[in-house]
């Protein structure tokens, strides 16, 4: 009972050591995301798109300045209370009534649809690190396995090499062990190559230092999915997506557009006040009484509907180009996210496959190395077999770093 016990507790450790590990990495990539959040220039440039199109709702719903003018009699006007030297007039005018609102409400909702538009830059930039951060994992992978089958082949090499010694095999079995390395040698500078290009590339998209070394794990962990089922996930990108969202809050910003210019079309008022400076008349000895004269009202009349008329038909005809370009961006989401359940479903049964071929190669590649030690099997049989022991291996990593991305996709799809 006691022996169970440990046994029990050494591999609860050991599930928690790696689930803790597993976890420290996932962390790592979301503190990337942070630090792209932070330095992008790109989603900065977005956020400040959004602060200005904020600007523009104190300026809709904002009064026109008021008008002080000042007039001079050059040739006074006569009274019986003296000569009228100067005028001082100040006017206000008000739009028709819920024109200001209708302004501002158009400006809010222009202002929702660039934070839309932010948000949807920053969930691409999400998966873009995300993309670029599981393609450098395979590519590590893929040097590491590399390296490792290039070693494989080196005690192969050494094997034959003995066996040649003593007669049992031909000279062509070394030779074509080192014409496999040199194959394999070559393909490995090629991998480094694109892991520095990709490494700048990841670098870049944190608007860090290009030649910083990007902490990327030695395994892979498998992201929840997030697809629950095809019909489901399509209505969630159809309610969820940024781009969709925006393009509801811009068709809301021309309705409102709309509204202001048929507000327009109707009369202003306008209030104001005229002080009136007299000067000393005859009658008087100190100077004539200044009149203030309040209120004075008037309004403008739009005679000309021509320019009022054109405003309204051009906010018509924006909306139904909102409407058409919403149409056309959810049929291009429809089509990406059929693609993705494809990638989906593809690289799920592609990881299980592999998973499985990749154990069978390995099984196969020491019984074919046990018969040629001992048996003198054909060496050509190895050497296809350790090919596809390379290839299994590295179709495996593909398949998870494919299925990692497709899911990094999907949230991407969903706005999340």
């Amino acid at each position: 009972m006691k022996k169970t016990l440990t046994y029990l507790t050494i591999f609860l450790v050991l599930f928690s050591f790696a689930f803790t590990k597993v976890e420290g990495q996932q962390e790592i990539l979301e503190q990337y995301k942070i630090t792209a959040a932070e330095n992008n220039p790109g989603l900065r440039a977005k956020f400040k798109q959004y602060l200005a199109a904020l600007e523009d709702v104190p300026q809709g719903k904002a009064l026109p300045d008021p008008q002080l003018a000042f007039a001079y009699f050059i040739m006074p006007v006569e009274t019986r209370e003296g000569p009228q030297i100067a005028k001082i007039s100040l006017s206000q005018m008000f739009p028709w009534f819920g024109s200001l609102r209708a302004g501002a409400e158009s400006a809010s909702s222009r202002a929702k649809a660039a934070y839309k538009t932010f948000e949807d830059y920053k969930s691409r930039l999400f998966y873009d690190v995300s993309s670029v951060y599981y393609e450098l994992y395979f590519l590590k992978r893929s040097l590491r396995i590399t390296r490792e089958n290039i070693e494989i082949l080196a005690s192969f090499r050494d094997l034959a090499l003995a066996r040649l010694e003593t007669g049992k095999v031909s000279a062509v079995d070394e030779l074509r062990i080192e014409m496999e390395i040199a194959d394999l040698e070559n393909r490995l500078a090629l991998l480094g190559d694109r892991y520095q290009a990709r490494q700048v590339a990841f670098n870049n998209l944190l608007n860090t230092d290009a030649s910083a070394r990007v902490i990327v794990p030695d395994s892979l962990w498998q992201e929840e999915p997030v697809i629950p089922g095809k019909a489901a996930w399509l209505d969630s990108i159809r309610i969820n997506n940024h781009q969709l969202i925006s393009l509801d809050y811009e068709k809301e910003s021309l309705l409102y557009r709309e509204q202001a210019a048929r507000k327009k079309g109707a009369p202003n008022i306008t209030l104001g006040i005229d002080y009136i400076i007299t000067g000393q008349g005859p009658n008087n000895s100190f100077g004539g009484k200044d009149a203030l004269l309040f209120p004075r009202i008037g309004i403008t009349i739009p005679l000309f509907r021509g320019k009022y008329n054109a405003m309204i038909k051009q906010a018509v005809l924006l909306q139904e180009s909102v409407e058409a370009q919403k149409a056309d961006k959810t049929n291009l989401l429809e089509t990406l996210a059929e693609n993705t359940w494809k990638d989906y479903l593809d690289a799920g049964r592609r990881l299980d496959l592999y998973r499985a071929q990749s154990r069978r190669a390995h099984q196969s590649i020491r019984l074919l190395q046990t018969a040629y030690t001992t048996q003198n099997k054909d060496f050509e049989e190895v050497l296809r077999m350790q090919r596809k022991v390379l290839t299994y291996d590295l179709e495996l990593e593909k398949a998870r770093t494919d299925l990692n991305t497709v899911l990094a996709f999907t949230r991407y799809l969903k706005g999340r």
